[in-house]
């Protein structure tokens, strides 16, 4: 699977999540296929690609998520 078709998985994952998600649990979406590192990465590129957007991606402790921007809570 190529990075492109990775971030779409991860975005459409991120976007139907009611919580954050573990990276476990984002690498079970690639049968164990992209280690964590792989993942990171690819949750980085997605972060920057949405930077200009309502929403950005976020780390937490339990894992990542999209939420509104403070500036767009308002």
């Amino acid at each position: 699977m190529n990075s492109r078709d990775a971030k779409r998985v991860l975005e459409t994952a991120l976007i139907c999540a009611s919580q954050p998600l573990p990276l476990r649990d984002m690498r079970v979406l690639f049968a164990d296929e992209l280690g964590p590192d792989t993942l990171r990465v690819l949750l980085d590129e997605l972060s920057r690609e949405w930077v200009d957007r309502g929403v950005e991606l976020v780390a937490l402790a339990s894992g990542w998520r999209l939420q509104s921007r403070p500036e767009m809570r308002e």
